[in-house]
């Protein structure tokens, strides 16, 4: 399927909690966090300098869909304003952080669908399915919520021979963030910072993969992330020369 035309895609309505029945605290506390975390990301977002660039057979486009999408939980607050408004569905724990961080993604038009690699990951990954059945790209932070950092998990690679979907990776290198002291480097954006992009190689998983292939698959998914870090990373600085202008599809 072609690219979506974006912006004005509504996700669906979503219940605001999962199964976990959150204290009165617990709540008042969501609330703040959102609402907090919401401005922020729209007032910082609505600043970057924002360009795109893509290893030879990747993805070209932001909205370029339906995919398979990997990439770290580090960069999940630039991500969340970039792809904002195309109904990415992305793949949300049951954990306190993933209550939080689902209830922000909804308001940028991404669905959550609840689900880990220990908490109905089953249910999650047939959501998932569903989702690309019907066209639309969905999304691991794959080292979330709780790490360990920089390290692939299985539900692309298995979603990728399910579907019969290509593997997309990428990675948002941030000129000037502010990095938070948590398992993951989260970074924070600063206002007009510049920010670069970086698509791997689509990786196509065969419908017939053996799982000693589904292991050689996720190996080369990792590397596709570590390349497109340091590619990131290194020439971000670059944002706005010949070499890598200014995104205009954002």
């Amino acid at each position: 399927m072609a690219g979506a035309s974006s912006r004005e895609i509504a996700a669906p309505a979503q219940p605001e909690s999962g199964p976990r029945q959150w204290s009165l605290r617990q709540r008042i506390v969501l609330s703040i966090i959102v609402a907090v975390g919401t401005v922020v990301i729209r007032l910082i977002g609505s600043t970057l300098r924002l360009s795109v660039s893509s290893e030879e057979g990747g993805q070209t486009t932001l909205e370029q869909r339906p995919l398979v999408a990997s990439f770290w939980h580090s960069c999940i607050i630039p991500s969340t304003y970039i792809w904002r408004g195309m109904g990415i569905r992305v793949m949300s724990s049951y954990s306190y952080d993933g209550e939080y961080m689902g209830r922000i993604i909804r308001k940028f038009g991404f669905v959550p669908v609840k689900g880990s690699s220990s908490r109905n990951p089953v249910r999650a990954l047939l959501g998932l399915r569903r989702a690309l059945e019907e066209g639309w790209t969905v999304a691991f932070t794959l080292d979330g919520p709780r790490g360990p950092r920089h390290k692939v998990k299985p539900g692309p690679v298995a979603l990728g021979r399910s579907t019969g979907l290509a593997l997309t990776a990428f990675h948002v290198g941030v000129e000037k963030a502010w990095v938070l002291n948590s398992w993951d480097r989260m970074m924070i954006p600063k206002p007009f910072s510049r920010v670069l992009v970086r698509f791997g190689k689509l990786i196509h998983v065969p419908r017939d993969a053996s799982e000693e292939d589904l292991a050689r698959y996720s190996d080369e998914l990792q590397a596709t992330l570590d390349r497109v870090v340091e590619f990131a990373e290194a020439n971000v600085g670059k944002v706005g020369t010949s070499e890598f202008p200014y995104y205009k599809g954002n």
